[in-house]
Formats: C-alpha cells, sequence, structure tokens
C-alpha cells in the first residue's frame, strides 16, 4: 500500500525539514548460495540544508542503501522490506516508471566515477539538457542554453565554446563538475553523493565538496554522502549513519558521535586513523575483516572483532536504540565502551 503523496513547495522548505526518512529497509540479493541479506533494517532521515553521511568499511552496504534509495538496484538485487518516504511519497511502493518522474525534480544521484556514468558518445551540452527536454518538454536549442547556464553554475569556465564537448576532453575534477550539474539540474530535495572525490587530487576533492556544500545551502537540499573517509564526514557532515555488514550500528550529530563513540566498530574506526603516528610506529588496526553475506552471525554482527564481546553478543542482535539525545546505538554495552 503506498502512502499519500504530500506535496511541499519548494520555497516553504527549510533547513532542517525532514526530507527523506528511510525506516527499516531491506535489501536481498538472489546468488548461487541463495539469498543474502546486503542491507538489514536500516533506518535513518536526511534533513533539508543538511548533511548525513552513511560511513563504514568498503563492503558495509552504503553503496547498496544509496542505491535502493535511488531505485538503481542491480536487477539480482530486490528491496524486500521497509519504506523510503521522500517529500511524502514511499518510493518503495512505486513501480519503476512510477519513479522515473521522481529521478531529477526529487532527487539526484553522483556517482563515484564521472567517466563511466557519462555517455562518452554524446556531447556533455545533450547529456546536461535531456532532463530539461524529459520533464519540462523543452526543445534541444533551448535545452542547450539552460545546460551552458548549468555548466556556469557549477564552475566550468567559458561554458559556451565547451557544451559541445565530448567527456573525455574534460579533466576528472571538470568531469565530476559536470556529474554534478546533471545531478542538479530540476533542483531536487535530495542529492545523493556515492564517494564523489573518489580518485580526485586532493586539491579538486576540496574544490568539488565545496560546490557541493554551496549547492546545498543554496537549494536547502537534503544531502546523504556516501564515503569511508571519516575526515570527510568530520568536514563535511552535520550527522552519520555508523554502517557494519549491512546494518545501521551508530547515529547521531558527527561531532558528538566522533567525541564520544558509543560503538566499538565506531571506536575502531577512529582509532584506525593514523594520528600522531610517527615512521617506524605501528599503525592500529581493527583486528579481523567483516562477515561475508552468507556468514552473518545470528547475534550482533560485530562480534567476532569486539574487545566487548559477551554470550550475549553471540546469542542476541542488539537494536538500534535511540538515547533520547539524538544519538542511538546498537550495541549491549555501549556504556562500556569508555572503560575500554
Amino acid at each position: 500500500m503506498r502512502t499519500a503523496t504530500v506535496s511541499v513547495p519548494r520555497a516553504s522548505m527549510i533547513d532542517d525539514d525532514v526530507v527523506l526518512t528511510v525506516t527499516g529497509l531491506n535489501v536481498d540479493l538472489r546468488t548461487p548460495k541463495g539469498v543474502l541479506r546486503a542491507v538489514n533494517d536500516v533506518s535513518f532521515e536526511a534533513l533539508s540544508g543538511r548533511t548525513l553521511a552513511l560511513l563504514g568499511e568498503s563492503g558495509c552496504g552504503k553503496s547498496m542503501t544509496a542505491k535502493a534509495v535511488a531505485g538503481l538496484l542491480d536487477p539480482v538485487a530486490d528491496v524486500t522490506g521497509g519504506t523510503v518516504v521522500l517529500g511524502g511519497t514511499d518510493l518503495a511502493a512505486l513501480t519503476p516508471k512510477e519513479r522515473l518522474a521522481y529521478a531529477g525534480p526529487e532527487l539526484g544521484i553522483v556517482f563515484q566515477d564521472a567517466l563511466t556514468a557519462l555517455n562518452p558518445v554524446y556531447t556533455v551540452g545533450t547529456q546536461l539538457g535531456e532532463a530539461f527536454r524529459i520533464h519540462e518538454g523543452l526543445s534541444a536549442k533551448a535545452a542547450k542554453v539552460k545546460a551552458i547556464e548549468l555548466m556556469r553554475r557549477v564552475g566550468i569556465p567559458e561554458p559556451e565554446s565547451r557544451v559541445d564537448s565530448f567527456p573525455h576532453q574534460f579533466s576528472g575534477g571538470m568531469r565530476q563538475r559536470i556529474l554534478i550539474a546533471m545531478a542538479v539540474a530540476l533542483n531536487p530535495r535530495l542529492l545523493i553523493a556515492d564517494e564523489p572525490t573518489t580518485a580526485l587530487d586532493v586539491t579538486v576533492q576540496a574544490q568539488i565538496m565545496k560546490l557541493l556544500r554551496d549547492l546545498r545551502t543554496e537549494s536547502h537540499m537534503a544531502v546523504v554522502l556516501i564515503t569511508h573517509d571519516l575526515a570527510l564526514v568530520a568536514e563535511e557532515a552535520d550527522t552519520v549513519a555508523v554502517m557494519y555488514a549491512g546494518n545501521v550500528v551508530e547515529t547521531g550529530p558527527v561531532k558528538e558521535v566522533f567525541g564520544t563513540p558509543h560503538h566499538p566498530y565506531t571506536r575502531g574506526l577512529l582509532d584506525s586513523v593514523p594520528a600522531d603516528v610517527g615512521r617506524g610506529q605501528d599503525l592500529t588496526s581493527i583486528a579481523g575483516s567483516p562477515p561475508e553475506l552468507h556468514r552473518i552471525p545470528d547475534g550482533c554482527v560485530y562480534q567476532s572483532r569486539c574487545p566487548l564481546v559477551q554470550d550475549i553478543c553471540r546469542a542476541i542482535r542488539p537494536t538500534l536504540e535511540p538515547d533520547g539525545a539524538g544519538r542511538a546505538v546498537a550495541c549491549h554495552f555501549s556504556e562500556e565502551l569508555d572503560n575500554v
């Protein structure tokens, strides 16, 4: 059953309005080893004018969660439970054809590899103008004018002369700007940025993140940032959802979560940052590796690597429990963490 659609005019959107609510999201994969749970009971909110980071090691389910929200799952993956409410509509209840109407005006996505995401045989002007042709019915000429405006908006120099260029004729940083321009062309409520600075040098990374910040502020967008970069989360995000083995294990404001982590996995990630480590000294790391999807334990998903593990952790999976102060943690012994 679908939720009722509630239209929220752009002019009425202010910072801290709830734009996206994900509740109990499950994603299953059909594999030769059977059906595997890749995303398990994931819940979070994204607010207007704010950035939520989905943080965790590679393979923890961050990108799978983002693809489920955006409706871009591979054919072998299915949303098998939960709701994804954007602007009052449960996207998970819509057909693929119905979801197309939300791609652009309501939701934009920036992928990590711009060269792969962009079509090499079409000019950037053609690709940037496509959203205006499809959703606003503009002619090719009018859409090209809009494409030039977009290129100027994201800081691409001489857009009038470069609008007819092909993706390979741009640098990595410029291609990423083009991808961002495509994502924000129709001023969506929600922008998903999946590792948007991967393979870019540090200077260009800073420029891309500043661009995303400026666009977020300008349009009051909610941003979901997918990353494993702790420094990027600390600098760019307002709130964080830490994921492990397809589960959210801790959420809250970034400053509080990073200052006093309540989950052993979050503590382990923060302790792994090589701060104040001299030459020749050993780097701190989390022992072991995340479980494979077909070997997720019945109890706590982090039990094999946790310094606090006890019998209850092996028997009962902790649920994400809010503390009433904007934070939540899935751990039986979070209060004991400070003593470790």
